[in-house]
This record gives structure tokens, sequence and C-alpha cells, in this order.
């Protein structure tokens, strides 16, 4: 399936963003490690977060978590504590992604897990056990969701965890992110040095939970904002918190940086949560800017740059190699499509120093079986005549209604 775009020429939408996939995801592992009988509320409906509903609905003997990469880490830990046996795999490119270095924390622990297939990577079969827990130090530079699960597990391990990190740690705010929804569950976490968590063996409490809504998927109405090329364009969205603890909020300040602007209705969080964006179409010459805590930004922002024509240097993006994707190959053959050179450099960096080539006429942007590619490339048709989307259906993952948002803001959007 391919989706042709045609942009508005006014920009006057009230949107009605989905629940953070982060938080409801976190919020789901912790909630069954409570036994609670108090479902949370808000709960984001992208594939992502169904296949972790339905794994930990039905736990059957061997759960397919298709491509959502935060739930084969957080149910890999989960599985590892919780009494049981089962094979846990998933998609072609899931069983290519690496789990090695999880497997390895949770076996050093005690855990039963095996490999199924090639060492390293899924399907997994996995005996769960009540495990010691104790000291156990991982690197900081892996992925940040290897981290969090074997936070969310540290409370009920019989010692507690006391998880050292590292050398660079990279994606913090998801790592905070994961300690305050602890918290919030009765646990007792902090960081006691500056690379070192300490979790108490503590129960978590059954508690009703209302999930934020989604700082990444406004992400991409930000830069609707700053592509429209409308001064009196406005944008509101819904169910966001002006003191979020989502890494990718910083967005408001990346995009203020373009010249779009933020207002909340309230700072109060059980107030009026919609936020107005406003368009004052000044921006900076250059961006440069360290991705390591918020790499899911890095599509969005290049997207932005490269059709604003603001130079940049990205760098902090190890990590966009092993996502659905290799982001960082993806956008540049993508970005050479629309007429900008982007080159790579140290392997997790990104420029752009005004290049151009050949603009390819009614370009097509492949997705490469990420949400992410899709979803920052839509916007480009305010600039790009004709532009079309091949599998446009993957922004599932993350954003069901993502092009129903769209037909709502007056983007024309045609099935060829």
């Amino acid at each position: 399936m391919q989706y042709s775009i045609k942009a508005p020429r006014e920009l006057d939408a009230t949107i009605d963003l989905p629940a953070s996939k982060s938080i409801s995801n976190r919020v789901l592992i912790i909630h069954a490690l409570s036994e609670g009988s108090i479902p949370p509320s808000n709960l984001s409906r992208c594939d992502d977060t169904e296949v972790m509903v339905a794994a930990l609905r039905d736990m059957p003997p061997e759960i397919d978590i298709k491509a959502a990469g935060t739930a084969m880490r957080f149910m890999t830990a989960y599985l590892a504590v919780t009494r049981g046996e089962h094979v846990i795999t998933g998609t072609e490119r899931m069983c290519h992604r690496p789990i090695k270095v999880l497997v390895d924390a949770l076996r050093y622990m005690g855990a039963d897990i095996e490999y199924m297939g090639e060492e390293g990577y899924p399907p997994l079969r996995i005996r769960g056990k009540q495990l010691e827990g104790g000291l156990l130090s991982i690197s900081g530079h892996v992925s940040s969701q290897y981290i969090s699960a074997l936070l969310m597990i540290g409370a009920v391990l019989e010692g507690g965890l006391q998880l050292q990190l590292t050398g660079e740690i990279v994606s913090r705010p998801y790592i905070d992110l994961t300690l305050c929804t602890m918290r919030e569950y009765g646990a007792k976490v902090d960081w006691t040095d500056k690379d070192t968590i300490s979790i108490q063996p503590q129960s978590y409490v059954s508690r009703p939970y209302l999930i934020e809504n989604d700082w990444s998927a406004a992400s991409y109405w930000y830069e609707i904002m700053a592509l429209s090329g409308v001064r009196e364009a406005s944008v509101r969205m819904t169910g966001l918190r002006d003191g979020s603890r989502q890494g990718d909020s910083v967005v408001r300040y990346l995009f203020s940086l373009l010249g779009v602007k933020s207002a909340f209705a309230s700072k109060e969080p059980d107030k009026d949560t919609t936020v107005t964006l406003s368009n004052h179409l000044n921006a900076l010459p250059r961006m440069d800017y360290d991705f390591i805590n918020q790499p899911d930004l890095t599509q969005t922002l290049a997207v932005s740059c490269c059709l604003r024509g603001i130079p940049f240097h990205f760098t902090g993006l190890g990590n966009l190699r092993i996502k659905e994707t290799d982001r960082i190959e993806a956008l540049q053959t993508e970005l050479r499509k629309l007429g900008f050179v982007v080159k790579e450099t140290n392997g997790n960096e990104l420029i752009w120093d005004g290049e151009r080539c050949e603009t390819m006429p009614c370009p097509v942007i492949d997705t490469y079986e990420d949400h992410r590619m899709a979803m920052a490339f839509a916007p480009a048709s305010f600039l790009v005549p004709g532009l079309r989307i091949n599998d446009p259906a993957v922004v599932t993952k993350s954003y069901p209604h993502f092009w129903d948002d769209l037909k709502l803001a007056g983007f024309e959007i045609t099935e060829q």
C-alpha cells in the first residue's frame, strides 16, 4: 500500500494524542509484578503495547511480540522472575536484534534462559524462578531498555538490586522515567552514586494509574508546524504534562529553536493539559545537538532541518543502527530522494552542510518497517509536491491514528 500526501494551505487543529507507549509498557510490567487488580487507565493502543497486554493476560507457552523491541526486552526480564516456562519470539527482524547483554545480566543473577537459534538473539526459552539479585554491573552505553528491564524486576529480587552502569550512560531520561514509575508503585529506588542505582526488596503496591499522552507523538506536530510556513498556524495537543518525565518532552525546546513555541493551558497535571503550538518562523542558522538521551527524535529533526535549509551536526546516534531498521542509513537514503546529501561519520553522527543533489520527482519514501520513518517524512509534503509514503500502516506500532489525525488537520491522503 502507498499513500499520496498533499499538505493543507492553512493549519488549525486540535489533536487528541495517543497515550505514551513508554509509560504504558513500564506500567504494564510493574502492574503485573504487583499482582494487582486495578488496571492502568489510558493505556496506549499501539502495536507495541497491545502485544504486551495480550502476553501478560494470556501467558501462552509461546509469546510472539512481533516487532516490539520494548516488549521483547521487558518481557524477557519479567518471564525470568515469573514461574513457568515460555518461549518468546518475534518477527524476522526482531530475531536479528541483539539481546545478549540483557540475557547475560539475567543469567549472572541465576536466570534460566536458553537461546533457541543464533547465540545472542531471540527466540529465547525462559524458565522463570525466584532470583537472588545483589550487585550487577552493566554497560551504560547499551539500550536503556535493557537497563529498565532489569530495574523493574529489581524490587522483586530476594536481595534487591544494586545496578552499576559503566562508561557513558545513554538515554538517561528513559532510565529516570522507569525509576519514577517504580516509585509511584511503592518501590524504594534511587541513584546512590553518579553511576549506581540501588533498589531495596519491596513488593509493588497496586494502585490506580492514569497514563499521560505521548511526547514522541507530539514531535510530528511540532515538525508539521515548523514546515507549514504559515505564521497563523495553530495546533492544540491534549494530555501533555509540563513537567513530564518522558525524555522526548525536550522536543518543545528543540523546536523552539526552529520558531515553534509552546503554551500550556495549565502547569498542574490534574488540570487542562492542552498544549498550543504557534509559529514564529524564525530559526537558528545551524543546529548542533547530541541525541544520546533522545535518539527517537533524530528522524524528526533531520527532516525538519533539511527542509528548512538549516545545516546540522547530530551526534549520539549509535543506537539508531539497532532500531526497527538502520535509521542512519535509512535517513541518508530517503533524504537524498528529496535532494539532500547527508553524511555519516564515526558510526554515530549525521552531518548536513547544505549540500544538495537532484530531487526525485514525486518522490516515494520507503519506510523500512519503521513507524518513525513514515511519520517523520509525511510533514515534508508541505514543501515536496507529490510526496508518497510506502507501507504507511507501519505507524500502528506507536501512533495508530496518525493518518486520521493528519486528515483532521486538513491533509489530503489518497491511497495508491
